[in-house]
């Protein structure tokens, strides 16, 4: 990690730019699987599945023998940390569940919203050397509990044409049964456009690599929602001289072993820190199993040292941060300067992995600075909201003349003509 002592202010948005991936070659490529899926469904998968992940599947949808069976490969004391996050996380998404108030704008006329769930929804759960089961609750219990009727959830195989089975496990513990052996963004077409056997959904949840996050951005761009705009995993550390390096390190390297695409950021008012979390990674990096993967994170990370707390906040909200970690002797006062960040962790003791796995929050939040406008997954993100509307006699007598005139304004006869003949029928009453 690099360190940068007192940047000027004029230097700040140069800092906050993500590292840019080679993507010369990446639109033409993912446009090529998007077509390929579009054209020959079903058989696509299938040759996309041998393309990539060197598998020859016959089955594309997992069979409830196989999520039956996956109940016996995870071990009880997983099934039960699962079950504490899976609480937690029913916990904090049920406290979203609103009932709007009916509102009499004026007298006569009544307006309310009603939330409506998306009828059938895609879960993208990646697989690969890191199945991330934890997205599935993630995901899966807000679409639940918003009251999706359909839930439909894409994982890629591995090379023996199995999911993992903690994630089949954790799905049918939540109440997930259409599972496909499909990944990458074959699997987002699939779920944009529909094949034989996999259906096409109303929006598309969840991350994953460079082509997925493509293939989102290239469906949306059809017309098939996404839940955001999303890139390579990040998280922002705010620290001063009573922090721990040993925990900063920690919560630095959790995010670069993500990929080699994650950035990790420290920004400090001390300026004796950055040698310590310094020696901290070098100590605590050598015990990763991912260590070369974090260590080409570290290469495009950075540690910066700034003049005051009040300026680490400024900084951070300029950057926007996946995830946000508040380690210092005030975090609570310094966090009512939050503006913009996706998840924020408070104290010596929020480690951010509590948040990706087992707090309560929602670990689907926007990256690569959309946290300025996008907030993390949460039950309205599988709902869509319905406005209603009653005029009784009075209503459209009150306020008739008013809409008369808007619609004369703008040239719009027919608008005024609805209510003008309304307002007639019941002058002649």
């Amino acid at each position: 990690m690099r360190t940068i002592l007192y940047p000027d202010k004029t230097s700040w948005e140069s800092l906050c730019a993500r590292p840019e991936m080679n993507k010369s070659d990446l639109e033409s490529a993912v446009i090529n699987i998007i077509e390929g899926v579009r054209k020959d469904k079903d058989d696509a998968l299938y040759y996309y599945s041998q393309k990539f992940d060197n598998v020859k599947l016959d089955n594309l949808k997992v069979s409830q023998n196989e999520i039956i069976d996956s109940s016996y490969k995870v071990s009880y004391e997983l099934k039960k940390a699962i079950g504490t996050a899976k609480s937690n996380i029913e916990k904090f998404h049920s406290s979203q569940l609103r009932n709007e108030l009916e509102v009499e704008t004026s007298a006569g006329v009544r307006c309310w919203r009603k939330s409506v769930p998306i009828e059938r929804v895609g879960l993208y759960i990646p697989g690969g050397s890191a199945p991330l089961f934890s997205t599935v609750l993630m995901l899966g219990i807000p679409a639940k509990i918003a009251g999706c009727n359909e839930i439909i959830l894409c994982t890629p195989p591995a090379v023996d044409g199995k999911i993992n089975p903690v994630i089949l496990y954790t799905a049918s513990l939540i109440g997930i049964t259409e599972i496909f052996k499909t990944g990458g963004a074959q699997a987002i077409a699939a779920l944009a456009y529909g094949t034989e056997t996999i259906p096409k959904v109303y929006k598309i949840f969840g991350p994953g690599n460079q082509y997925v996050t493509k293939a989102k951005e290239l469906v949306q761009q059809d017309g098939i929602p996404i839940d955001m705009p999303a890139g390579p995993s990040e998280v922002l550390v705010i620290a001063d001289r009573t922090s721990n390096p040993e925990f900063i390190a920690a919560d630095l390297l959790s995010q670069a072993e993500h990929g080699s695409d994650s950035q990790v950021v420290l920004v400090t008012d001390y300026a004796d820190l950055p040698e310590k979390v310094s020696k901290a990674i070098e100590k605590q990096i050598n015990e990763l199993p991912r260590r070369k993967i974090a260590s080409k994170a570290l290469d495009h990370s950075m540690i910066i040292v700034l003049r005051s707390l009040e300026d680490c906040m400024d900084f951070s909200n300029q950057y926007a941060p996946e995830h946000l970690i508040i380690n210092t002797i005030d975090s609570n006062e310094l966090a009512t300067g939050v503006i913009n960040a996706g998840s924020v962790f408070l104290g010596s003791f929020s480690c951010e992995s509590a948040g990706d796995y087992a707090s309560g929050t929602n670990h689907t939040l926007p990256t690569n600075g959309y946290a300025r406008n996008f907030s993390g997954v949460s039950v309205e993100s599988f709902q869509k909201k319905i406005s209603f509307q009653e005029l009784t006699q009075d209503g459209i007598r009150n306020l008739g003349p008013a809409i008369e005139l808007m619609a004369e304004a703008e040239n719009l006869q027919g608008h005024k003509n609805a209510v003008t003949i309304r307002l007639k029928s019941l002058n002649n009453v």
